[in-house]
């Protein structure tokens, strides 16, 4: 346990400053998959429990959440889960397997769809709430707790191929020729990935981060039809309940569409993926907090070059809201004196 409870007021929390459109100097920082394999304690657990188990015991979720903010001090802890706990908290079976990652009984039918129960979904999915619970009381005082989900889209990739895939052709492929089973999955998924991230906020989640990995490969009628609209659905169906709690959105490799996905999806922090240069970005999105994004294989490398891609993208957003963090999540083998060097240096006055 690092403390007993959070002793500072939300409005002291630096993550959680930016997060609600101050310009926070230096900026606030944490990492996309910062407690991983990279971390010799993490690698410990993994002995205990399989993956899944990891994900839905509490003590065992709440101690991987905890480890990177006791060994760097990160100002966001994000909950130790995954963005396909939904799927098989509906029923969908799920396995993840060592060197090839994860394994769905696939969705290619409406009789596959309707072997889904949302029903389950309260029930199944509270460790996770009761992880986030606990995690309000032995977070330091300072640290702002984050939620997340996979947006509809990306875990319809999954629950459609299987698993992963370097095309997600038969995804695309039920997009085109059965929109309607199609639109069925995501209209599910959009409703109740809304209310599971509300049922994380309601267990002490301070802001949520819908993860889009995969939004990158749809053409534009496509991204506005099962990126923009689904994710904006979410972002109204959370305000209206939890009108304060900050919402980031990762539309992964969206390109120019971020313009418009910040417009109309309603999210207040826009997290920026590795191509994207931040000073074009923010002039494409000159209200929202960005976030992000050093690419991950300059902090898998380290050195000086790391320190200098840390101070452009730091110079580049001096004077606007901005949350430091990768573009994409941390590397499996990047070596944890790189992550404390990046800290520091994300710190420096």
């Amino acid at each position: 346990m690092i403390s007993e409870k959070h002793t500072l007021s939300p409005s002291s929390k630096p993550l959680l400053r930016a997060l609600r459109g101050e310009a926070v100097w230096p900026p606030p920082v944490w990492l996309m998959r910062q407690a991983g394999r990279y971390l010799p304690e993490f690698r410990a657990m993994r002995e205990r429990a399989d993956f899944l188990t990891r994900c839905m015991t509490p003590d065992i979720a709440t101690e991987l959440t905890i480890q990177p903010i006791r060994r760097y001090g990160m100002d966001g802890a994000i909950l130790f889960s995954d963005i396909l706990i939904l799927p098989w908290a509906m029923g969908q079976s799920l396995e993840f397997i060592d060197g090839r990652g994860p394994v769905l009984g696939a969705i290619r039918s409406a009789a596959d769809l309707d072997k889904l129960d949302p029903k389950r979904v309260q029930d199944a999915t509270a460790p996770v709430r009761e992880t986030l619970s606990r995690l309000t009381k032995q977070l330091p005082g300072a640290t702002t707790l984050l939620g997340f989900a996979g947006s509809p889209f990306t875990v319809s990739c999954y629950m459609v191929e299987g698993g992963g895939s370097r095309d997600f052709a038969e995804t695309r492929r039920m997009m085109q020729t059965d929109p309607a089973l199609f639109d069925r999955l995501i209209d599910l998924l959009t409703c109740q990935t809304a209310e599971m991230l509300c049922g994380q906020i309601e267990a002490g989640a301070e802001a949520v981060m819908l993860f889009d990995s995969w939004a990158g490969i749809l053409p534009p009628s496509a991204f506005r039809r099962y990126v923009i609209e689904p994710t904006r659905q979410i972002v109204s169906h959370i305000r209206s309940r939890y009108p304060n709690t900050p919402i980031i959105g990762f539309p992964r490799l969206a390109g120019v569409m971020v313009k418009e996905y910040a417009e109309q999806t309603g999210v207040g922090t826009l997290a920026m993926d590795t191509v994207a240069d931040p000073v074009e970005v923010a002039k494409l999105v000159p209200n929202l907090t960005l976030q992000g994004n050093l690419d991950p294989m300059v902090l898998f490398s380290g050195g000086q070059s790391m320190i200098q891609e840390v101070d452009a993208i730091r110079n580049a957003l001096r004077g606007r809201p901005h949350v430091f963090n990768l573009g994409h999540g941390v590397m499996q083998h990047t070596p944890p004196e790189n992550v404390a060097a990046l800290i520091e240096a994300v710190r420096a006055p």
